[in-house]
């Protein structure tokens, strides 16, 4: 006996009954499988005599199709604008200034004047725009704008 309280059976056997009723299922699908395989094939028979008594319609299609031309790109265009570093702009000026007038004295030319118009001298500042360039004071000595003690200022060359 096992723990249920029943008649122990040899290994791999089945009680009777149940080897009935699983072979009464199995023959029971059979036959609904054939018959339901011959129902099927009279139904696709009668369908398609059915389909070949009757007229068939016409099926016409019409596509229509627009082809819109696209215009093809246009060379672009790069503009190239080449800057220059600003630099010096060396302009001679000719004037006659009147005596003790102005920060010269003296009847000498400059090519360089300040924004005043007068003639710079050595140990003045000098503008953004007059670094590294030379010109004479208005008594006719060479000065150049450098950077001389932390700034930049005329000096004599």
């Amino acid at each position: 006996m096992n723990s249920r309280n029943r008649p122990s059976r040899p290994a791999g056997s089945r009680p009777p009954h149940t080897r009935r009723r699983v072979w009464a299922t199995a023959a029971a699908l059979l036959a609904l499988g054939l018959v339901g395989c011959q129902g099927a094939g009279q139904d696709d028979a009668d369908t398609a005599r059915t389909a070949a008594s009757r007229p068939t319609p016409t099926i016409t299609v019409t596509a229509t199709v627009t082809t819109t031309a696209e215009p093809t790109p246009a060379p672009t265009v790069t503009k190239t604008k080449t800057v220059t570093r600003p630099g010096p702009t060396v302009t001679v000026t000719k004037a006659a200034q009147a005596a003790g007038s102005g920060s010269g004295s003296g009847g000498g030319t400059c090519s360089i004047v300040s924004n005043s118009g007068n003639c710079y001298q050595a140990g003045q500042f000098c503008r953004n725009r007059d670094h590294g360039a030379a010109t004479t004071t208005a008594s006719g000595t060479r000065i150049t704008c450098t950077y001389s003690a932390n700034a930049w200022r005329w000096v004599y060359s």
